[in-house]
């Protein structure tokens, strides 16, 4: 196991507060500084599998340059992620990534952690964070179009499951952006699938700005 993922791996483990705790507390202290000396922090898995592959897409390996993608769960964790890791804590670089109705939930928590005061959205970008309008799955759609994203529907072998479901009376009427990401969520695992092919279709000059600007602030 590499020593990125093992601090991964640590610090879930860590916030749980559970018998495993204290050991995991150890492994991530130890780990942290060096080799890992950033931490995103995301929402899900999913988030964690586009991040992770477009910075392959640009030739970066994130564990060799020490940064930690680290999903915490559910919006609602991020204050404990950040008192674990952020200044009061570990004392790692931080970034993140969040879906917009979170985005209230990371400034709250950023403030908490004395790393702002009233912050924007604009306010937050600085400090590494950046918010998908309105997830990251609309973002990608958007960016790729849907006659692209149904190609990569096609090319995952899943085109007669999405024609299925696009025949189902809730979804005839619905815009077909709005079908989309609804499907991505209709099978555990899918929206991580999706995220890796849909970040791999990319054009990379159609980046969505979340996703670059949160790229553009990792150290290498």
């Amino acid at each position: 196991m590499d020593e990125t993922r093992r601090f991964r791996e640590a610090v879930i483990e860590w916030d749980t507060g559970g018998p495993g705790a204290p050991a995991a507390a150890e492994t991530a202290r130890a780990l942290a500084g060096a080799p890992v000396r950033t931490a995103v922090l995301v929402e899900g898995v999913s988030d964690q599998a586009a991040v992770e592959t477009l910075a392959a897409r640009h030739g970066r390996d994130l564990a060799a340059e020490g940064t930690a993608v680290i999903p915490l769960g559910g919006v609602t964790n991020i204050g404990r992620f950040l008192t674990l890791l952020g200044p009061r804590g570990l004392g790692l670089g931080l970034a993140g990534l969040c879906d917009a109705p979170e985005e209230a939930h990371f400034a709250r928590a950023l403030e908490r952690e004395g790393l702002g005061d009233g912050l924007s959205r604009a306010g937050m970008e600085p400090l590494g964070f950046h918010v998908c309008v309105d997830d990251l799955e609309e973002e990608l759609i958007r960016a790729l179009g849907p006659d692209r994203v149904r190609q990569v529907i096609e090319t995952q072998g899943d085109l007669r499951a999405w024609r299925i479901f696009r025949g189902q009376p809730a979804q005839r009427d619905r815009p077909v952006e709005r079908q989309l990401r609804r499907f991505m969520g209709t099978i555990s695992g899918r929206k991580s699938q999706y995220a890796r092919a849909l970040v791999t279709a990319l054009d990379p000059t159609r980046t969505p700005r979340p996703l670059d600007g949160l790229l553009a602030r990792l150290p290498r």
